[in-house]
């Protein structure tokens, strides 16, 4: 059910290649509440994505974008503005590849160039958004930027590599550049804590089924879904949260609040009484 939380607003999403993906999501509900928007992704993520036909469903323009090149990023900003001829309201950055992950390099043994990528696509893509954006007074007062961050920022997860590296980045990237877009436009920058979700990126880290199994029983609501994520981000878009900036936000049902859950305990306890 509408709430017309986004009536009037115009935005750039990033990130959305498939149903899976939590960016498609977060369109799926910027459209629903009222919002406009247009769609970025990498060119070869548009080649295997489904990014048209999302663009085709909400009747907006897809823009390609290596965020790893400042001239992509200036293109898709001067685009969109051309297009809504106007300012933009709220931007998602759901943007993050990790090339030591896909290539089941371990973090004792990181291939370095690979490494500088992991960071350059995953982290410094939102600083150069910000830069952008913040160069071109693109977004309107009271806009809203959100990137999605994952709790291996603050802990170790088995498996999540330099991805690990990257959100910690992310994160400090927001609270740094969100005082100064803060002060100077009263534009929101924020990060969101998702629980691991089954998207096409999540898939691709070792071990990822038992750990959205061990999420589930450690969080006390469970694993938040990628439409619960985009619900989330909707309410950061609107107007409800104006006073909310620089701040990472964990939507994960509980789990980073806690040690050790009943769930788990029974779970580890069976280990014990098998043969």
């Amino acid at each position: 059910m509408s709430h017309d939380l986004l009536k009037g607003k115009k935005g750039i999403i990033f990130g959305a290649l498939n149903d899976k993906s939590i960016a498609w999501k977060v369109a799926e509900k910027a459209a629903e509440e009222g919002a406009e928007f247009t769609l970025s992704n990498a060119p070869a993520a548009l080649r295997f994505g489904d990014t048209q036909k999302l663009a085709e469903k909400y009747k907006t323009i897809v823009i390609p974008a290596d965020v790893t090149k400042l001239e992509d990023i200036e293109e898709v900003f001067t685009k969109t503005l051309e297009y809504f001829d106007g300012k933009i309201d709220f931007i998602l950055h759901s943007i993050g590849m990790s090339p030591n992950v896909r290539k089941k390099r371990l973090y004792s043994d990181l291939d370095y160039n690979y490494f500088h990528q992991t960071l350059d696509i995953s982290a410094l893509s939102l600083h150069k958004i910000l830069q952008t954006a913040f160069k071109m007074d693109a977004i309107n007062e009271w806009g809203s930027v959100v990137a999605l961050s994952y709790v291996a920022a603050q802990r170790t997860l088995y498996g999540y590599n330099d991805m690990a590296d990257a959100k910690a980045l992310l994160e400090s990237i927001a609270r740094s550049f969100g005082y100064i877009y803060g002060r100077e436009k009263s534009v929101r920058v924020n990060t969101i804590s998702q629980s691991p979700t089954m998207t096409t990126a999540g898939s691709g880290i070792k071990g990822f089924d038992s750990l959205m199994d061990f999420t589930e029983r450690m969080s006390p609501l469970g694993n938040a879904t990628a439409e619960e994520c985009a619900d989330y981000c909707i309410t950061l878009f609107s107007d409800l949260t104006r006073k909310v900036t620089m701040q990472n936000l964990y939507h994960d049902g509980g789990f980073s609040s806690m040690g050790m859950s009943l769930r788990a305990m029974t779970q580890y306890d069976k280990s014990f009484n098998c043969d």
